[in-house]
């Protein structure tokens, strides 16, 4: 019985979720998880960008320089980590729970899984997809998002976009540029999930170096055994 109840549940859930997204088509980006270019990319975009308020308590600074090749001087001269910080920390904010809650009506979430949980498509579209609203508190809302509480903190690379509601499901219009080209700001919000997505597992990377080495083992074990067998079982008739 208990088995049923937690299927409807999610059966139910299911539905809400793809109910709340059926109007909003969420573009697609495809992730490179070894394009390294881009990951280091993301890192810089993300301490710059996110940590004023979000923390990644799942990632230390030692692990992202491990794996993305940076040594730790060109993580403190590189604006991947800042002096206040060590190697070694997790990726932790100054921001106290009270002081989000106070200021932006909800703490900012822990990030460190983000894409696991919301896909890197959601990711990809709800950043681009901040638009100006004088009505709330941070001046902007957001297409994917209705009325969140985070700020657009990419808007001077982005610029500011006004959404028309005439359009089916709202057509947003930049009507103030920022200081990237549309296309330079897609790129940047690409590295970003590409960190994020990283981020979310960064094991699969060690999974990817040492599969090789597991498959070509396997493959030599299983003519091992099968000489082995062999052996063993030519007087058996």
């Amino acid at each position: 019985m208990q088995r049923i109840i937690v299927a409807t549940l999610l059966g139910w859930a299911c539905l809400g979720f793809a109910h709340a997204n059926e109007r909003i088509a969420l573009e697609h980006l495809t992730i490179d998880i070894h394009d390294n270019a881009a990951l280091t990319r993301g890192a810089k975009i993300f301490v710059n960008y996110c940590t004023g308020c979000h923390a990644a308590t799942a990632m230390r600074y030692a692990r992202i320089a491990r794996d993305l090749g940076l040594s730790e001087d060109a993580m403190y001269k590189g604006g991947y980590l800042y002096a206040t910080h060590k190697l070694g920390d997790p990726m932790n904010v100054a921001l106290l729970h009270k002081d989000a809650t106070n200021w932006l009506g909800v703490a900012p979430p822990d990030l460190s899984t983000i894409a696991r949980y919301r896909g890197t498509d959601w990711l990809y579209t709800y950043l681009r997809a901040f638009y100006s609203d004088p009505a709330r508190a941070t001046g902007v809302n957001n297409r994917v998002f209705k009325d969140v509480a985070m700020p657009n903190v990419l808007w001077e690379l982005q610029g500011i976009q006004t959404l028309n509601p005439d359009d089916h499901g709202g057509k947003l219009t930049l009507t103030r540029p920022g200081r990237l080209s549309q296309e330079g700001f897609d790129h940047t919000v690409s590295d970003l999930v590409h960190f994020l997505a990283y981020m979310g597992e960064p094991a699969q990377l060690e999974r990817a170096r040492i599969a090789p080495w597991v498959l070509g083992y396997l493959a030599l074990l299983l003519v091992v055994l099968y000489l082995l067998k062999k052996e063993y079982w030519k007087d058996v008739r």
